[in-house]
């Protein structure tokens, strides 16, 4: 529903500010950029499907094979006893743990192409949960019909959990920012890894926080507060090391350590199918055939999401809401300076494509080792796309309603700017 209001208010909004464009300053070049917008932002995400068919054809394939070869259901036994109190709406030992935490992994080790094709499968199995439960429940009488069906339609609570975590985007090894800012001339590409890694940090954290109240989720317990722990002493551990590199030699064993872990995870993959006298080829296509109607399936929510957010964008409307922010920031007597900076963290939860504009025209018209391009660049790794991942997630599976996901997740992004602009501001201010 919050989908829903979001979704119309970038047509409204859009229209407004475009008509006053027209009417009161005789821009009559905006109409046709939002319509120009439309036709290419539908062609984009028609692209973006078409392009994401043979990464997810590979990893689904891939994913079957672990499937039958019992490696995912050793990750989900290794993983229940968190697993169980952050998801407790899935069933202890459920191989959707093991490929929720490939997919997270992925995410952190920036392997964008490897997550997206993970985490649907991971939404594939979550969806599967759901029904079995609402069945059950359906049949001793719990709903009724009317009610299972909207429910089928509903985003659950270990959805929401997924996406909030893949939205909030934690990232060890952010390797495409760093590479550029070094072509825009940066003296010390990887001066921003810390403040990335950080920022992120702070944004996940929040992000389980404030699902975890949403959905009544004890989290002051002994299992997930060792758990937290453990993760805040390897991101520590990771920023120690990391800091003791130079440049060059930063690039090259994030680079390494990200494609040395994938080729390990499809050969492990592949090792397991053969110990388990799985006829490993059969399995791969039988799962790769999921990737085409997969791809096709998301089409028309990205469509959707891709169209409101260039009409937004193409009326003028986010630069006067980026003008009018740094208005009152100004007026306020505050310091005004991360304002430049303010819409890659804006078009972040939008478009990432978008975010990136963002992020490259900051450095370009700032410089790259200004506190704008530096803070830009943390603004692009902190978070994630919110809403093109919803799309994406919640469209592969027909979810419609999608409950205080998108709350949830917007939440988390604005603890990612914040905490964005106090490390900056710590460690370039």
């Amino acid at each position: 529903m919050v989908l829903n209001y979001i979704w119309i208010a970038f047509f409204l909004i859009a229209f407004a500010v475009a008509l006053v464009r027209l009417v009161f300053f005789g821009d009559f070049e905006v109409f046709p950029a939002m319509m120009d917008s439309t036709f290419s932002s539908s062609k984009t995400a028609f692209e973006i499907s078409l392009g994401l068919t043979g990464v997810l054809s590979l990893w689904l394939g891939i994913m079957k094979i672990g499937e039958q070869g019992g490696v995912v259901n050793v990750l989900a036994r290794l993983l229940s006893p968190v697993f169980t109190r952050l998801f407790p709406d899935i069933p202890k030992g459920h191989p959707v743990t093991g490929s929720i935490f490939m997919n997270i992994a992925a995410n952190m080790l920036g392997l964008d192409n490897a997550a997206t094709p993970l985490g649907l499968k991971a939404m594939e199995q979550m969806e599967e949960v759901k029904t079995e439960q609402l069945k059950v429940k359906r049949d001793a009488g719990e709903i009724s019909e009317s009610s299972y069906l909207r429910l089928k339609e509903s985003a659950s609570n270990p959805m929401i959990m997924f996406l909030v975590l893949n939205t909030s985007g934690l990232t060890i090894i952010p390797i495409s920012i760093l590479v550029y800012r070094a072509q825009l001339g940066a003296a010390q590409p990887t001066d921003i890894f810390m403040p990335i890694l950080l920022a992120t940090f702070f944004s996940t954290l929040a992000g389980i926080i404030v699902t975890s109240l949403f959905q009544r989720i004890n989290l002051l317990n002994r299992t997930l507060l060792l758990t937290l722990g453990g993760v805040s002493l390897f991101v520590a551990a990771v920023i120690w090391g990391f800091s003791q590199l130079n440049n060059e030699t930063m690039n090259l064993v994030s680079t390494s350590v990200a494609n040395i872990l994938l080729m390990t995870i499809i050969v492990g993959f592949i090792v397991a199918g053969m110990r388990k006298k799985v006829n490993v080829y059969d399995a791969f296509i039988e799962g790769a055939k999921d990737g085409f109607t997969t791809a096709v399936r998301i089409i028309p929510y990205l469509v959707a999401i891709l169209v409101g957010i260039g009409v937004f964008r193409a009326s003028g409307a986010m630069d006067y809401l980026v003008d009018g922010i740094k208005w009152g920031v100004e007026t306020s007597g505050l310091d005004s300076q991360w304002v430049g900076a303010l819409p890659t963290a804006l078009m972040k939860p939008l478009s990432g494509s978008g975010a990136r504009g963002m992020m490259v025209d900051a450095m370009t018209t700032y410089g790259a080792d200004s506190f704008v391009g530096r803070l830009s660049c943390v603004f692009q790794g902190s978070t994630d796309t919110t809403f093109y991942i919803l799309a994406v997630y919640f469209g592969s599976v027909g979810i419609r309603y999608t409950r205080h996901a998108v709350t949830c997740g917007l939440l988390a992004d604005l603890a990612g700017i914040i905490a964005a602009i106090a490390i900056c501001y710590m460690f370039f201010g």
